[in-house]
């Protein structure tokens, strides 16, 4: 039982000292990645399933990560010009502190379709998949995509 508790102990030190390193945003990155790769290895397995497997396919799934990747840089960098804007150009205020709001936007609406994704290629296993689950998914991305002024 002196094992579990030290082990325990452990993986909540690890997680503080990551929290207090990264933060929350690191946090949202690292569910991120994760949904990438969770993303990849059922898709994969799905189409491993269906005898539908190709190598270009999986390239093609690795590009479309790779564009998805480039996204989030260009909304991290977005947030550093518009943040180095606001704390050197007097003229420009906002009545809060501006660290980071495209690349949060980005990284959630990708988190959600990735889970989308995970979704579809649950049920592509077999998996029983609620359909309110997709609907789910769904309205949150649309909801994020509102957030950023499209229809």
């Amino acid at each position: 039982m002196e094992h579990v508790n030290g082990f325990k102990a452990a993986v909540v030190g690890v997680l503080g000292c990551l929290t207090a390193l990264w933060g929350w945003f690191g946090w949202l990155v690292v569910i991120w990645i994760g949904c990438m790769v969770l993303d990849y290895a059922t898709g994969t397995a799905a189409a491993l399933r269906a005898g539908e497997w190709s190598s270009k396919a999986a390239r093609d799934g690795l590009w479309h990560k790779l564009g998805a990747i480039a996204a989030v840089l260009v909304a991290a960098i977005l947030d550093g010009v518009v943040r180095l804007m606001l704390e050197n150009v007097p003229a420009l205020e906002l009545p809060f502190d501006y660290t980071v709001f495209a690349s949060v936007l980005v990284l959630v609406w990708y988190i959600l379709t990735e889970l989308g994704s995970i979704i579809e290629n649950a049920g592509a296993l077999g998996a029983p998949v609620p359909a309110w689950l997709s609907k789910m998914i769904a309205a949150l991305e649309s909801r994020v995509d509102q957030a950023n002024g499209e229809p």
